[in-house]
C-alpha cells in the first residue's frame, strides 16, 4: 500500500481526473520526437556503450554490458567436445519460449527428429510474461499495408523490409493458426474478435486474452510440443554452436544446469531461439524479462560468425512499476494506457500522449522526472501516475476487473486498488530491438544450417518495436525457422562438430590484448553486490 506521503501525492492525479478524462494531449511531430528522443532516451547515452573490437561487427557500439559478454572467454575454453553426442537430431531447437516451441512444432509437423533444449523448463521465457496482445490486420477497416506503414514509422524506418512484411502478411493466419491450436482470444458475444489500439497503431488491430496474452499462447504451444512428442531437455544450456571444418553449424555444446556438466548434441540444422537481453539490467535499468534473459544467443551466434544488425538499440517499456518494492519493474501493461489510463506527473497534468511509440513515452516520462523536476519522489527513486481509474470511469465499472485481470490482482496483493488509486510507473528495460540477422526464411546471414528466431534476432522491428509485435514476430517467425529447419535438414550434410572457432575468437582476443576476466554466455543474472 501506499505510504501517507504518497497517498498525498496521489490527490493531485485524483483532483485533476474528470478534466483530464477529457482532456487530449496532441501527437508529437516527427521533429519533436526525434529531439526529445536525442536528448532522453537510454539509446542515445553514448557513456554507456563500447566499441566491438573484434568479429563481424567490429567498430560498431553495442551497450557495455553485451560488450563485455562478447569479448570474454567461452565457458567451453578446453573443454574435450569430440567425443560421440549425447543428442542427435535433425533440428535442434535452442530455447523453450514461444519462438522455439512455434519452431518444434512445425519442425515435428514436417517429419523432421526433433530436439528441443531450454536452460529453464519449457514455458519459462519473455513470452510467458507477455501481457497486452498480438497485432494482425484482419478487420475489414485494416490491412497488412496499414500494418506495415505503422510499423516501419515506429521502428524509425530502419526495419528490413522484407522481414517486417512477411511479418504483418502473415499475420492474420498466425492468428488463426493459435486458435486452432486452442488459445481463448477475447472475443464478443456473437464471437467476433475484440481488437484494441496499442502505442503507434492506425487502426485497432490488438488481439489479446484479457492480460495474460503470453501465459496463454505459451500454455497452447506447450501442450502441443508435449502432444507431439518432441524431445524436450529442461535445464540445459547452450553454451556454444558446434560448426564443422566447413563453418556449417553442425550442433551445439551444451551445459546442464544443475551439474555443470558439458556435452554435446549434433544436429543436421540448429535454430537458436533464446530470448533477450533484458537481464543484463543495461544502464541500471529494472526489467520486465525473465530471469533467463541473458544475451545468450547474441554471444554463441556471434562467435560462431553471425553478424548482428541495431545491437545499439533496447527497448524500454515506458510503464514499469516504480513503486512498491516487490514489484518494481515489473511491466504494467500498454492495454492499461489503451482502455484510457493517461500519465500525469506530480502536479496532476498530462504531459504526453498515452500512445505514443514506446520510445517516446519512455524519453518522456524521464525528462519529466529528471529536467522538469516533476516526477513523484520515492524510496525507490522517481515515478510518474499512470492513472488507472479513469478506466472504469470511462469504459463502464467492471472494465479493469474484466479486462485487466492480472493488472489488479498484482497490485492487490500489494495492497493497492488500481480501481480507484492511480500507480507510479517508470521505464523498466523490456525488448530487444537488435539481434542476430536473419533472411526471411530464418537463415542466419553467412552460417549454413543454422536459423534464428524470436527477440534474439533484429531487423524485423527496426530501432523501437510496436506493442503486440514481439507475441507476432515469435509464431511468424518461430514457425518459419522449424520450417525452414526441416526442410534443409533433409539435405543438409555436415562434417564433424568442431569448437576450433572458439580457440580462433579467443586468439582475436589476446591479440587485441582484451582480458575482461569474464566467461560467456552469462546463462543466468549476477546479483551479487547489485543494489
Amino acid at each position: 500500500m501506499y505510504t501517507e506521503e504518497l497517498t498525498i501525492k496521489a490527490a493531485a492525479a485524483a483532483a485533476k481526473r474528470e478534466e483530464n478524462i477529457k482532456k487530449s494531449v496532441p501527437r508529437m511531430t516527427a521533429e519533436e520526437k526525434n529531439e526529445l528522443l536525442a536528448a532522453y532516451h537510454p539509446d542515445h547515452n553514448k557513456d554507456q556503450s563500447k566499441t566491438v573490437l573484434i568479429g563481424k561487427n567490429k567498430g560498431d557500439k553495442v551497450p557495455s554490458e553485451l560488450w563485455t559478454l562478447l569479448h570474454s572467454k567461452s565457458r567451453i575454453s578446453g573443454a574435450d567436445i569430440g567425443a560421440e553426442p549425447e543428442i542427435s537430431a535433425e533440428v535442434l531447437v535452442i530455447g523453450g519460449g514461444g519462438a522455439g516451441a512455434a519452431a518444434a512444432i512445425e519442425a515435428a509437423r514436417a517429419g523432421a527428429k526433433t530436439v528441443l533444449v531450454t536452460k529453464l523448463r519449457l514455458g519459462d521465457a519473455n513470452t510467458m510474461m507477455a501481457e497486452g496482445g498480438i497485432q494482425a490486420a484482419d478487420k475489414d477497416n485494416d490491412s497488412p499495408v496499414r500494418h506495415f506503414i505503422d510499423a516501419y514509422g515506429g521502428g524509425h524506418y530502419a526495419a528490413k523490409k522484407e522481414l517486417l512484411k512477411k511479418l504483418v502478411c502473415e499475420a492474420p493466419e498466425a492468428i488463426m493458426w493459435l486458435s486452432k491450436l486452442g488459445v481463448e482470444f477475447d472475443k464478443t458475444s456473437d464471437g467476433e474478435m475484440i481488437t484494441t489500439h496499442g502505442g503507434g497503431t492506425s487502426r485497432k488491430r490488438m488481439h489479446a486474452c484479457k492480460d495474460y496474452s503470453g501465459a496463454e499462447i505459451m500454455r497452447t504451444l506447450r501442450d502441443e510440443v508435449l502432444n507431439l512428442g518432441v524431445t524436450v531437455t529442461d535445464f540445459t544450456a547452450a553454451a556454444e554452436i558446434l560448426l564443422d571444418g566447413d563453418g556449417k553449424a553442425a550442433g551445439a555444446a551444451l551445459v546442464n544446469m544443475e551439474t555443470g556438466k558439458i556435452f554435446t548434441a549434433e544436429a543436421k540444422t540448429v535454430i537458436i531461439a533464446t530470448g533477450g537481453i533484458g537481464r543484463l539490467h543495461c544502464q541500471g535499468f529494472p526489467t520486465s524479462n525473465h530471469y533467463g534473459a541473458t544475451a545468450d544467443g547474441l554471444v554463441m551466434a556471434y562467435r560462431a560468425g553471425a553478424k548482428l544488425i541495431y545491437a545499439d538499440t533496447l527497448q524500454y517499456h515506458p510503464t514499469g512499476a516504480a513503486y512498491p518494492g516487490q514489484i518494481y519493474g515489473a511491466l504494467v501493461t500498454e492495454k492499461v494506457r489503451s482502455l484510457g489510463a493517461k500519465l500525469v506527473n506530480a502536479d496532476g497534468e498530462i504531459f504526453v500522449h498515452p500512445l505514443e511509440t514506446r520510445d517516446t513515452v519512455s524519453a518522456a516520462i524521464i525528462r519529466e522526472c529528471k529536467e522538469r523536476g516533476k516526477g513523484v519522489d520515492t524510496d525507490l527513486g522517481c515515478g510518474v501516475w499512470l492513472d488507472t481509474p479513469m478506466i472504469d470511469m470511462i469504459n463502464g465499472e467492471g472494465t479493469t476487473e474484466k479486462r485487466i485481470p492480472a493488472m489488479l490482482r498484482m497490485y492487490e496483493r500489494c495492497g493497492i486498488d488500481i480501481r480507484k488509486e492511480p500507480v507510479l510507473v517508470y521505464p523498466t528495460l523490456h525488448y530487444q530491438n537488435g539481434g542476430i540477422d536473419i533472411s526471411p526464411d530464418c537463415s542466419v546471414t553467412g552460417i549454413e544450417n543454422l536459423y534464428a528466431a524470436g527477440e534474439v534476432t533484429g531487423g524485423i522491428h527496426g530501432r523501437n518495436r510496436l506493442m503486440g509485435n514481439s507475441l507476432l514476430d515469435v509464431i511468424v517467425f518461430g514457425r518459419t525457422a522449424g520450417i525452414s529447419a526441416a526442410e534443409k535438414s533433409k539435405t543438409a550434410k555436415h562434417g564433424k562438430p568442431s569448437s576450433d572457432h572458439i580457440c580462433r575468437y579467443e586468439k582475436e582476443l589476446e591479440k587485441a590484448g582484451i582480458d575482461t576476466g569474464a566467461v560467456s554466455p552469462a546463462f543466468l543474472p549476477d546479483y551479487t553486490g547489485r543494489k
